[in-house]
């Protein structure tokens, strides 16, 4: 067996174990399938009347030069002009409320331009569906909005952020929606939509191929990641035995080493 096919093999074991819930899986679940994403946000959001007019997945948005950007998982916009970012987090530290707040702020900053007013910010929602119940009280949705204080009234900002609780198995459509986010296996899955597409995915040529290719690339760029992290170690290591010599000054050790000043500043902290 030649090194790519037994690639293959592994890849085609691999996507037997995958899960709505696995990012590579559910990227191309959703992907060109709005009928299924509105399904999932109508339960998520609790509104039976939800309609989605555009969607896409890993949308790209950075506005601000310098600013950190931001890949949305899946992002959407609803026939009342509401969106919506969905992010599966199978890790906990990837659902930081400090990240949810980030998320928002970049939704704005894409949605407002100059000569707008306030008020023409749309509804934002941030949904984290996280492997694991994030905050332990077997819920199956904490929906987080802000609220004043003294008067007790929601702020009424328009900012949503809803984590799912990707552990609950009530017997509710989020209860059912779960089990299935986390089924290896089409024909366990209780809904028809997402068992339709994963058994395309699994089952279907054309879609085992579409899965192939995705966990290829992802495999690609996880060695580009590695090697170019390799590369930034081998300066870090060179910048901090120049400053340990004490023959360079800050500047030399930057232009030769590669890292910027304030990299190396921080080297030299550390």
């Amino acid at each position: 067996m030649t090194v790519n096919e037994r690639k293959h093999q592994e890849d085609l074991q691999r996507l037997r174990m995958l899960r709505p819930i696995d990012d590579d899986f559910m990227r191309c679940l959703f992907k060109d399938n709005k009928p299924l994403v509105e399904f999932v946000l109508r339960i998520l959001t609790e509104r039976p009347d939800l309609k989605i007019t555009d969607f896409q997945v890993q949308k790209d948005m950075k506005r601000l030069a310098g600013a950190r950007s931001i890949c949305l998982d899946a992002y959407g916009t609803d026939s009342l002009g509401k969106k919506y970012d969905l992010e599966i987090q199978r890790a906990d530290k990837g659902a930081s409320p400090y990240r949810a707040r980030y998320h928002l702020s970049v939704l704005d900053i894409e949605h407002l331009c100059a000569g707008q007013a306030f008020e023409e910010l749309p509804d934002t929602y941030v949904i984290f569906i996280t492997e694991k119940d994030f905050y332990g009280k077997n819920a199956p949705v904490y929906p987080i909005e802000r609220r004043n204080l003294i008067t007790g009234k929601l702020f009424e900002d328009g900012e949503h952020i809803l984590y799912v609780n990707g552990e609950y198995r009530g017997n509710s459509d989020i209860g059912k929606l779960m089990y299935d986010f986390n089924c290896t296996k089409a024909e366990d899955m209780n809904f028809e939509l997402m068992a339709d597409r994963t058994r395309y995915l699994k089952e279907d040529p054309k879609g085992v191929s579409e899965m192939c290719k995705v966990m290829e690339d992802m495999r690609n760029e996880s060695l580009k990641e590695g090697i170019k992290e390799g590369i930034k170690e081998g300066m870090r290591n060179a910048a901090l035995r120049m400053q340990k010599s004490g023959k360079y000054a800050l500047e030399e050790i930057a232009e030769i080493s590669g890292l910027t000043i304030e990299e190396v500043k921080q080297l030299k902290e550390k």
